[in-house]
């Protein structure tokens, strides 16, 4: 384990907390852990698109004999994910968003995984896109083609694909060990070979390397198993200036990734105890639980999470000589480290004079600034490549798309390969033979592209996943050849930091188009900041000089490359509308408008009555049915009539929030308890989604602690501060005008949600009736409510779809579809919905909870894996595109 020293980091305009740096690295038998400083100032700035600019040393692998035609053929990519650390679920992520951008008619992708186990599988595609690999561990041996070992899992890969993709995260994926398989079976891959990730992978030794090499560094003290020295690390803390008793150091593993098991610790007793703790673990795990301490680190939540404690920032916000320093920086150590392809390098800039750097020894090394001081502290060998990671934001902001860079690194990996020569060649062959008949196939369609919007964002608590719904939708719909696609923002007119008192109307609002580099936040306050400062001159005249620096050292270099189609990413700049002169635009260009605003207008019909009354086609149902389901009381009175088709509605108390925060508090629970006739309560806004507020209270102490966050205005309730053990609850801002109070329905720790799709636009133009697909059955990791995560966010949460037949029989889940799809056309819904209710599995009864309008469209929602299910199986493009379809249909 490692101590290190952290140091203060002002950061002028940039909405990031002030953490200390100090560093403390851990050493483990066989694993490693470290302490050093958060990288937070430095880590939307260092994390460097430098793969592409650096030489490329050239394998010695030995020529596999595979010959291709001059007339092309596709790539074969082996994509493996998975591995044994805690970073898994990650993993699966960036698989998915690999797949999603590479795979095609001139490149096949081929998917695997490996389990905590390391045991390998040949899996399907649709695998990929789980919410995370506890989703189908459990039926691998059912579904996927096993290996007896890794050798024979590397001498399959060795004559089924032609390069190797690994995105394993951590343990044998950026340690080395794929890489010296793949090498020992002569298959070539992608990234940086096996010795080199052994020295870069482990942090203590990447310091020593970087010291060598002529870098600043963190100061870090090596704790090792059953080697801490009290004294000697009492002696580190007064070298670095650091006060034994409460000094303030990071303790991590050594050899770990996404901020798991990195700690902040006070003073040597409290680094030496976390430092032995996080040794003695068997594995470290990502927790769900919440440090109720505002004092704490860029940890798992924040990296992998919307969260308004981060903000990023490409460009970063620093002088130009500092950029420049960084770039220079990240390019020498790609080349002295002899990392290939692209990787990820974090570190931080500190403003301020740095004490524990002593001037004499560190005047000579790089990093230093007549700004401050530039340190790098972490090589990411394959780093995260969800779709709005650091790698896409920096891509795309210097002219590639998702799809460009990813097919780029892969192209350039090929040519290392002397083996691949022919296949990359034929590749190519194929990949510009396409083109043309695809600009054909558009031209018979007709004379120009479909236009289509997708609108997200909004001003209610949903907003984040909005972002992530829209942003999901946007990439699989840009794939379509003969469509146009613009994603758009909705905000509040006067931005969101402004936004939690006032009353919005339709003129309040503001609608921005946004260019491809704007969407690539991860918050929507981030998105409007982007767009706001888009349109600043300075700030203008800063990023195209960057941006055009940049692409005329990549264009040159890759252009000598037959492979490299140019860049695919035009500079554009943000255009901002009222809502209504929005929908006009709309209108003129004869567009579709996706909607993907979940909660407030975007599900209560007024963004459907707009678009209605300006005859713009749109996604999902109308007016009336949205209008109904968006009030959870009104959907329960709407089936309520259903009891004898199997549809059941929860008892429910409404109270205006406002009587509620003036009653006596005992009074109300006594009240409740007796009216609903039950001893533990279910609190939620009446209009609110995304288990927004969503709480168990089993006494009135709990619903004091809940009614004082809604006075007070909190943004969530941290994990355990009511009585039952639960996680981080996200709190409704402003407070909702209504609460609802309904008995908390005891369950076997299963939720089922329904994901409800037309069967074709023929059927539902003929008998407007819905369809069910598969259900789904959510498994709640901790606690009683489903967190926000388990819900939308990738890597975490259990869905089982369709549901085992261990747990729901055949009969009762037909039952269940079948009383799914009458609730469905009893309100009136059309396109798509999703209904959460509860299921008894042996008879297939349903107890409403909610309808959504605008269910959550993430990589990796149920919606997706529903989708999937079906025979055949329906991907997420093709998902989309057919709700486009059933809107175009309807209209006509």
């Amino acid at each position: 384990m490692l101590l290190s020293r952290p140091q203060t980091l002002p950061l002028p305009r940039a909405r990031l907390s002030s953490p200390t740096l100090r560093h403390l690295r851990a050493l483990a038998a066989p694993r490693r852990a470290i302490v050093s400083s958060p990288p937070l100032g430095f880590a939307s700035a260092a994390r460097g698109l430098a793969p592409l600019r650096l030489r490329a040393v050239v394998s010695d692998h030995e020529q596999r004999g595979m010959e291709a035609g001059e007339q092309g053929r596709p790539l074969r990519v082996g994509l493996v994910c998975g591995g044994p650390s805690g970073e898994r679920g990650v993993s699966l992520n960036s698989a998915r968003s690999v797949l999603d951008h590479i795979q095609g008619e001139d490149l096949v992708v081929r998917c695997y995984y490996i389990d905590c186990a390391m045991k390998a599988f040949a899996i399907s595609p649709a695998q990929l896109y789980s919410n995370t690999p506890s989703d189908f561990d459990f039926k691998l041996e059912s579904l996927a083609q096993g290996f007896d070992s890794l050798s024979d899992f590397a001498e399959h890969l060795a004559t089924n694909v032609d390069i190797v993709f690994p995105v394993i995260h951590g343990k044998f994926g950026e340690d080395g060990g794929i890489q010296e398989l793949l090498e020992k079976a002569n298959v070539p891959f992608v990234g940086t070979p096996s010795k080199e990730c052994q020295r870069a992978f482990d942090k203590h030794n990447a310091s020593l390397e970087l010291n060598a090499q002529g870098f600043l560094t963190v100061p870090n003290f090596l704790v090792e198993k059953d080697k801490l020295a009290k004294l000697e690390l009492e002696a580190w803390f007064q070298t670095v200036n650091l006060n034994k008793e409460n000094g303030k150091v990071i303790v991590k593993p050594t050899r770990a990734g996404s901020s798991i098991g990195v700690v902040v610790a006070y003073g040597v007793n409290d680094a030496a105890q976390k430092a032995e703790e996080i040794i003695s673990e068997v594995e470290l795990q990502y927790s769900n639980s919440s440090d109720t301490k505002e004092d704490t680190i860029f940890n798992y939540r924040k990296k992998y999470l919307p969260s308004r404690q981060v903000a990023y920032h490409s460009p970063p916000r620093f002088p130009a000589e500092v950029i420049d320093c960084i770039r220079q920086g990240i390019s020498l150590l790609f080349c002295r480290l002899g990392l290939h392809d692209y990787a990820r390098i974090d570190g931080w800039f500190l403003p301020s004079p740095v004490a524990s750097l002593p001037s004499a020894e560190n005047s000579e090394k790089f990093g230093n600034t007549k700004y401050g001081t530039v340190l790098f502290t972490d090589i990411n060998l394959i780093s995260g490549m969800e779709q709005t990671s650091f790698l896409f934001q920096q891509a795309s902001a210097v002219g590639f798309s998702h799809s460009r860079i990813l097919r780029t690194v892969v192209q350039h990996a090929c040519s290392r390969f002397p083996s691949l020569v022919p296949c990359n060649n034929a590749w190519t062959t194929l990949s510009r033979k396409l083109q043309p008949s695809k600009q054909v196939e558009a031209i018979h369609k007709g004379t120009s592209r479909q236009k289509v919007f997708v609108i997200f964002g909004g001003d209610t608590s949903e907003r984040q996943v909005s972002l992530m719904s829209g942003t999901n939708v946007w990439l699989n719909l840009q794939g379509f050849d003969d469509l146009d696609v613009t994603p758009c923002l909705l905000a509040p007119a006067n931005g969101y930091f402004s936004s939690h008192d006032q009353d919005f109307s339709d003129s309040s609002r503001e609608v921005w188009t946004l260019p491809y580099s704007l969407v690539l936040r991860h918050t929507t306050e981030e998105v409007h900041a982007a767009c706001v400062e888009a349109t600043e001159p300075e700030r203008v005249k800063i990023t195209k000089r960057l941006r055009d620096q940049v692409m005329n050292e990549l264009g040159p270099a890759l252009s000598k490359h037959d492979w490299f189609a140019g860049f695919d990413i035009a500079y554009e700049q943000p255009i901002k509308y009222s809502l209504q002169l929005w929908i006009n635009h709309v209108k003129e260009t004869e567009a579709v408008v996706f909607i993907a605003v979940h909660g407030g207008i975007g599900e209560d019909g007024t963004i459907q009555t707009l678009l209605e009354s300006a005859g713009v086609p749109y996604t999902g149902p109308g007016p009336i049915a949205s209008r109904t389901c968006i009030d959870k009381v009104a959907s329960s009175l709407a089936v309520d009539h259903l009891a004898s088709y199997g549809v059941r509605t929860i008892p429910k108390d409404v109270r205006a929030t406002e009587e509620v925060l003036k009653s006596s508090l005992v009074d109300i629970w006594n009240e409740l308890k007796a009216k609903l006739r039950t001893e533990t309560v279910c609190v939620k806004p009446a209009r609110d989604g995304c288990s927004t507020g969503v709480a168990r209270l089993c006494c009135p102490e709990d619903l004091e602690v809940y009614t004082d966050a809604l006075r007070r205005k909190f943004q969530h309730l941290p994990a355990n501060c009511l009585s039952r053990a639960h996680g981080v609850i996200e709190m409704p801002v402003p407070p909702p005008e209504s609460l609802i109070f309904e008995p908390f329905i005891e369950t076997d720790e299963i939720i089922i949600s329904n994901k409800l799709e037309n069967g074709s636009a023929r059927h539902l133009l003929a008998s407007g009736e819905m369809h069910s697909l598969n259900p789904s059955i959510t498994v709640k990791e901790s606690g009683d409510i489903l967190s926000l995560e388990e819900k939308f966010q990738g890597g975490t949460g259990i869905n089982l779809t369709p549901p085992p037949a261990t747990i729901m029989g055949k009969d009762a889940l037909q039952r269940c579809k079948k009383s799914i799809e009458i609730m469905a056309n009893a309100l009136g819904l059309e396109g798509f919905s999703r209904i959460d209710a509860f299921v008894n599995v042996r008879s297939g009864e349903v107890l409403l909870i909610e309808v959504n309008t605008v269910p959550g469209m993430t990589p990796s929602t149920v919606l997706i894996h529903q989708a999937l299910a079906e025979e055949p199986p329906v991907y997420p493009h093709k998902f989309f595109r057919t709700l486009l379809d059933l809107a175009f249909a309807r209209a006509k």
